[in-house]
């Protein structure tokens, strides 16, 4: 009898173990929702609205129970940018067995502000890139309650990318780049990609196997990542990934973006209403899966030759 009980009890943990934290819609349209709101005043660099959307990183960050990068004394990486001050905010999940492997989750925070034309005043940026930060820290949420990546996560927002990329590459210079194992860079999900539900595009997918990597780890899945088909307009070094991907780091950028018919790209009309929720909160799914055999260190991708 005791032995009974005690398969059963090992069958129990065991399953436990085995069960996957749950990304819940409800949260992904609770965070999306405030991230872009008119409060937030369209996240414009060195505003007050960019300060208020920081802060409810910040607070995202410390309700799941993040670590602080590095020597910083809180979630804020500040820097300054001709004169002004400006912060990207990072959040980490300390490597189980390879703690000095990184893999970053990003996105950024940052967007267009206000407007004087037309009555809507504010450019939300709800797609760009108010998504991508939605999925960092639905991400961050999802790892910390799973609990077993071997390798650290770092998950940043960075700030400043609607002006030159500033602030992925102000991190760039403060991270040892040989160390990073892997970059998901994470803009405009928001929307249904060329080929419908169930997909995305990474950009510079022929760089690296990453895509390659992911896609394995999908394979029970409907789900397919493809490669970037808006090579004219050469995405690969037009986001955050840009800077890390320059010095040999495999960083790509996941988007369902389309880049030559998206009805809301920068305007003020880029509002949660435009946003089709369900997809996205299957496309953050999708890279959470996908990144596994990386997370747990069982696969490293290639490097990207540097620039």
């Amino acid at each position: 009898m005791k032995k009974i009980i005690l398969l059963l009890l090992l069958s129990s943990f065991a399953v436990q173990a085995q069960k996957k934290p749950i990304l819940q819609k409800s949260e992904i349209i609770r965070i999306e929702t405030e991230l872009a709101s008119d409060k937030m005043q369209g996240r414009q660099v060195f505003t007050v609205g960019i300060d208020s959307a920081s802060a409810f990183i910040e607070k995202e960050f410390a309700k799941i129970g993040l670590a602080h990068f590095k020597d910083l004394q809180n979630y804020r990486q500040e820097f300054t940018v001709k004169g002004k001050n400006a912060n990207n905010v990072i959040g980490i999940l300390p490597g189980k067995s390879k703690p000095n492997e990184y893999v970053i989750f990003s996105a950024h925070y940052d967007h267009l502000g206000l407007t004087d034309e037309g009555a809507d005043k504010v450019y939300n940026g709800a797609n760009d890139d108010a998504s991508g930060v939605t999925a960092v820290i639905a991400l961050a949420k999802y790892f910390k309650e799973l609990g077993n990546n071997e390798r650290t996560i770092i998950f940043v927002a960075f700030t400043a990318e609607e002006i030159g990329i500033v602030g992925s590459i102000y991190f760039s210079k403060n991270i040892n780049a040989d160390e990073v194992v892997a970059m998901f860079n994470i803009e405009m999900i928001g929307t249904e990609s060329k080929w419908g539900k169930n997909s995305a595009y990474l950009t510079g997918f022929e760089r690296s196997d990453f895509g390659t990597i992911l896609q394995n780890n999908l394979k029970k899945s409907k789900f397919k990542f493809y490669a970037n088909p808006y090579t004219e307009m050469q995405l690969f070094y037009r986001s955050d990934n840009a800077a890390l991907a320059a010095v040999g780091v495999p960083a790509h950028t996941i988007s369902t973006s389309k880049m030559d018919d998206e009805a809301n790209y920068h305007k003020a009309s880029d509002e949660v209403s435009t946003l089709d929720l369900d997809n996205m909160t299957q496309i953050i799914e999708a890279i959470a899966i996908s990144s596994e055999s990386i997370i747990n260190g069982k696969e490293t991708p290639t490097r990207i030759p540097k620039r």
